[in-house]
């Protein structure tokens, strides 16, 4: 019993050696050809189209279909109907995914713009009379928190449905 005790705090002194090694060593040196820090990705000048598989496709995919099994909603031919409803306009620049992207105001005003095209994620979903969000429509909206994005969410598909929208968002039955 008494080895088992002695070799039990061992392990556990032993542990903390053991995590030290994941730590980073502040003196290592770059890579070669990495020498240089980072851009935040507001200030790396990507295209829109970049951005989108940066901050939106991990989730939505690259081609905007969403995940039922991730609970991700489908872009695709479906996302311009937010427009459609008193709120939905907001809601996707507080949509926590874009509000808290790396983006500034006026990429992600851009990124918005980009979703919206006749001929991008939205198609068919975007409403005939579309305006473009702007930088400061965008500043003013994006810092008000979402505190419970499924049912606000949910309330903006209840309008829809309301309204005769059919609901192809790959996650409402």
């Amino acid at each position: 019993m008494r080895y088992l005790l002695i070799a039990g705090l061992m392990c556990a002194m032993a542990a903390p050696l053991a995590q030290a090694r994941a730590i980073p060593d502040p003196a290592q040196k770059h890579a070669p050809g990495n020498e240089a820090l980072q851009k935040p990705i507001a200030a790396a000048g990507y295209s829109t189209p970049v951005n989108y598989q940066l901050q939106c496709a991990g989730c939505h995919l690259s081609d905007g279909q969403g995940s039922r099994a991730n609970d991700t909603p489908r872009m695709k031919d479906f996302v311009g109907n937010f427009l459609k409803v008193e709120g939905g306009r907001e809601f996707l620049v507080r949509v926590p995914g874009m509000s808290q992207s790396a983006l500034n105001d006026a990429q992600l005003a851009d990124l918005l713009n980009w979703l919206m095209r006749k001929d991008g994620m939205a198609g068919k979903s975007t409403p005939e009379q579309y305006q473009p969000y702007t930088e400061a429509e965008v500043a003013a909206v994006r810092h008000e928190a979402m505190l419970n994005l499924p049912q606000t969410r949910a309330g903006l598909i209840a309008r829809m449905r309301e309204q005769g929208i059919a609901i192809e968002d790959g996650l409402s039955e």
